[in-house]
Parts: C-alpha cells; sequence; structure tokens
C-alpha cells in the first residue's frame, strides 16, 4: 500500500504540479492525503461513470488529467454534474489527483505519448515554458519527423485517425506534403505561429474552430483536428505503466468505461 500524499508526491516529480499553467486547477483536488490505498484507478476525466467504475473496483484513488474541480465551486449537492461526481467520491471515501497542464509539459507527458504513437521521430519541443526544479525544459507540444515523408495530408489524416482511434480527422491542406509535424494533445490550435516557426508543415491538435483552418490554409500549413480525447487519452496507459512500477503494492488499473463521447457518420 502507499497513502495518497505518497502518489501525489511521484505524480509530483515526473510532472512537477508547479509548471501547470495559471489558469489550471491540477494537484490534489479531493480526498484525505494520508488515506491508504491499495488500488488505483487511471483516466483522462472523472465523470459520473468513471466514479462509479472506482467504486465498484474499490480504488480509493482516482488519477485524472483534466481536473475534476476547475472553476470555482460554490456548492456541493446534487443539483449539478460536478457536485455529483465530488459527492460520489467523497461519500465512497475516493480522493482524487490530477495532472493536467503539468503532464501536458512534462517530459514522457502528453504530448511526448502523442508524438510516439504518431511514429514521429527526431522528437523536440514546439515551445519550451521553461526549466523545472530538476532542469529538465518542459513546454506544451512537440516536433518531430513523419515516419514515412511525402504522404499527402489526407492520407496522413487516415494515418492519424487509425492510430489514435479517433472517430474522424478533419483537415484542411495548406499545399505541402507531409515532413515535420507539430502535436498538440487537447486544445493547441492557439500554437499555429508556434509550428510555423519551428519549420513544420502540418500541425496534429484538436477543439479546432473554423477560422483557424482559413488561416492554416492561408498560411501552408496542413492542420489537422484529431478530437480532444484521443490526442490525450494517449498518456493514460503509460501513466498507469509508470505507477504501476513505482508502486508495486498498488495495484493500478486503466479506466475501461470512459471512452470517446461522441460519435462520427
Amino acid at each position: 500500500m502507499a497513502a495518497v500524499r505518497e502518489i501525489y508526491a511521484f505524480l509530483d516529480k515526473i510532472a512537477p504540479f508547479d509548471t501547470q499553467e495559471d489558469f489550471d486547477n491540477a494537484g490534489f483536488l479531493v480526498g484525505r492525503k494520508d488515506r491508504e490505498v491499495k488500488k488505483v484507478l487511471v483516466a483522462l476525466d472523472i465523470t459520473g461513470e468513471v466514479a462509479e467504475e472506482a467504486v465498484r473496483l474499490g480504488a480509493e484513488l482516482i488519477v485524472a488529467h483534466h481536473p475534476v474541480i476547475f472553476n470555482p465551486v460554490k456548492s456541493v449537492t446534487d443539483e449539478s454534474l460536478v457536485g455529483q461526481v465530488l459527492l460520489k467520491l467523497t461519500e465512497n471515501k475516493i480522493a482524487a489527483i490530477c495532472a493536467h497542464t503539468n503532464l501536458d509539459a512534462a517530459h514522457g507527458g502528453v504530448n511526448g505519448c502523442l508524438a510516439r504513437v504518431l511514429e514521429l521521430s527526431d522528437i523536440g519541443q514546439l515551445c519550451q515554458a521553461g526549466v523545472d526544479e530538476q532542469g529538465r525544459p518542459y513546454g506544451i507540444g512537440r516536433t518531430g519527423t513523419v515516419h514515412r515523408p511525402g504522404l499527402s495530408v489526407a492520407e496522413y489524416a487516415a494515418f492519424v485517425k487509425e492510430k489514435l482511434g479517433s472517430a474522424c480527422v478533419r483537415f484542411a491542406d495548406g499545399g505541402k506534403p507531409v515532413q515535420k509535424v507539430a502535436v498538440g494533445g487537447g486544445a493547441c490550435g492557439s500554437m499555429v505561429e508556434d509550428a510555423l516557426t519551428q519549420g513544420c508543415d502540418t500541425f496534429v491538435t484538436a477543439d479546432l474552430k473554423y477560422n483557424q483552418f482559413l488561416d492554416a490554409r492561408a498560411l501552408g500549413l496542413n492542420l489537422l483536428d484529431a478530437g480532444h480525447f484521443p490526442t490525450e487519452n494517449v498518456v493514460c496507459a503509460p501513466l498507469a505503466a509508470r505507477l504501476a512500477k513505482a508502486l508495486p503494492d498498488v495495484e493500478v488499473l486503466l479506466s475501461q468505461v470512459h471512452t470517446e463521447v461522441y460519435k462520427a457518420v
């Protein structure tokens, strides 16, 4: 077994919480720090279904990417969705630790996992935000060389869809073959200029708006929207494996109920 505080300390070591963005609310968000943990459930989000899954499995802790409390909460009742989830956790003595933008930026975090799943080589940082206390550079996004240079953007979109299991991949053709790719797990549409500055011809991210596709095409950048869940869920299995290796006396489970929220035709 391990206490919640020990698991928090491990997560803080691999993805320091003080590197999170100013708007974020990553950290130890629910529970008691000295609670002993026999089972940990790892998921991208702490939804009502994931909370129920934790209860069913007997997990004392959920480690998630997206914060279960993001905006200020003025009440915790069953009259709101977040209140229902928080009640489910607290009534069943389940703690929650959420590693969000700190895990996006960390070495081996969301973006590193995304780059590896997409088989990029010569991986570098898209944007360096700083250096952590251990001297490691951190920042959102990664760049790399495509697995088979010269693909059309349509061919590459099909590859991305298959590798990530995306419901669909929306793309704008910037008129260039795919050679150097930037990736930004989740909503990183604001980093188009960073991708261009790094000499990338293609950018894979999520949650893009109409005007961002228009601008990318005009700028000669292939822009792909592969979905928020698929571009970030890539971190969950590797994170669970790292937790299992670091905590041999704790059973680490990967959520089986949390999947893409929408389908496409």
